[in-house]
């Protein structure tokens, strides 16, 4: 089952403008229902403008964008904010937890965005920090916990509200490399437990993690590995 379907897709700022930028250059995308994918890119590839708008949190300036079959672009933005809460839990590079909550207090937050009340939301919190393996660190403040367990906090609070789409940008970028190993089994877990996985990485090492790798350059896909398999298996007749 498609799960996106991004329609040449365009992101154009100052448009006819002398100092015109495209972010976005006419980008097609189709990802299905389960699918661990890497868009893959450096800096300034597009990549993170893509992720804003398959996260729902930027709308294109030309073409389409479909999830779940709902036309994005046509939506108001108090819509594209309940499409995000109930759709998508998104994993960013800087954690981005309240300093004066602690772990729990965290991971409920978007329950409470969520309308979930009492003790439904504080067992949804802690069954999510179990997942991760912080079920002694319920109670701990971020500035208490190493940047792997905060970021391990971050990933609780993206699935507690058990979305279909875990969106990951760069989620290793600020750790070391035997705590990013861990961050990224606890992806792939979440991948074979049947949640979508859109990671948005520079780093082909990490990106090999996922079972589909997206390439982007200068706004462009230059890149599908799900595509080049497709043409292989056309090629020798399977």
């Amino acid at each position: 089952m498609k799960l996106i379907e991004v329609k040449n897709v365009y992101k154009i700022y100052n448009e006819d403008m002398e100092n015109e930028v495209r972010a976005l250059d006419g980008v097609s995308l189709d990802i299905d229902m389960g699918e661990f994918v890497a868009i893959i890119g450096s800096s300034g590839s597009g990549k993170s403008t893509l992720m804003n708008i398959l996260g729902c949190l930027d709308v294109p300036t030309y073409g389409e964008y479909f999830l779940k079959g709902t036309e994005i672009n046509e939506l108001s933005d108090s819509e594209l904010s309940t499409v995000r809460n109930r759709e998508i839990g998104f994993i960013f590079q800087g954690f981005n937890l309240i300093s004066s909550l602690n772990a729990l207090e965290n991971v409920e937050l978007p329950l409470i965005y969520r309308g979930i009340h009492g003790s439904r939301r504080h067992e949804m919190a802690v069954e999510a920090l179990k997942k991760v393996g912080l079920e002694k660190r319920m109670t701990h403040m971020p500035s208490q916990m190493s940047g792997g367990q905060q970021q391990r906090v971050a990933i609780a609070r993206a699935i507690a509200t058990n979305p279909p789409i875990i969106m990951a940008d760069e989620p290793t970028g600020n750790l070391d490399s035997r705590t990013g190993e861990h961050v990224m089994e606890i992806l792939s877990g979440l991948y074979r437990d049947g949640s979508t996985i859109i990671l948005i990485t520079h780093d082909n090492e990490i990106a090999n993690n996922a079972k589909r790798r997206v390439r982007i350059l200068d706004g462009k896909i230059v890149e599908d590995s799900k595509k080049e398999a497709g043409k292989d298996e056309s090629a020798s007749g399977v």
